[in-house]
């Protein structure tokens, strides 16, 4: 990261304990709204919230890997998601998490493309169960989803991309 990049970082990341007036119990939805800003929590910014709210890191790191909708790493400009609760997986939900997989060339533990635009992740439930195997794309639920569909939609979106990069 260069200097000025983290510097605007910082700065962004000020305005919003300004908003909180510093205060130490707004710790969540501060973190709330950094993550908001950035897409995920980096390191050198939860050490500046600890000392700029004069409470330990140790504190800000553990609320930040307590709630598990707060994330350390970057995640793509698309976020998919996969439900595995047990009317999805009892509907082969793997096979659709296969076949992303394999369309967007993840493997392991690997879970975001190189060109950031993708981030997999396999949820325990979606609530939608109505819709199994329901897939989220970008806070919008699709289903009942097939390993076909849910390719169709990444598809549709870098198809969307493209086009859009060519129009600028």
């Amino acid at each position: 990261m260069i200097i000025n990049e983290t510097g605007r970082q910082f700065d962004q990341v000020c305005r919003i304990l300004d908003a909180h007036k510093h205060n130490p119990t707004h710790l969540v939805p501060i973190l709330q709204e950094v993550q908001a800003q950035y897409k995920y929590l980096p390191e050198e910014i939860m050490t500046f919230i600890a000392t700029s709210l004069a409470i330990s890191p140790a504190k800000v790191f553990g609320v930040a890997t307590f709630y598990s909708h707060f994330t350390l790493e970057p995640k793509g400009r698309h976020i998919v998601r996969i439900c595995d609760g047990t009317a999805c997986h009892v509907k082969k939900s793997t096979d659709i998490q296969d076949a992303l997989e394999k369309k967007l060339g993840l493997t392991g533990p690997k879970k975001t493309t190189d060109d950031g635009m993708f981030t997999l992740e396999l949820v325990s439930c979606l609530g939608a169960c109505g819709l199994a195997p329901a897939v989220v794309i970008d806070d919008e639920a699709h289903g009942p989803m097939t390993p076909q569909g849910a390719v169709d939609l990444v598809d549709a979106i870098l198809k969307s991309e493209n086009e859009a990069k060519a129009e600028a």
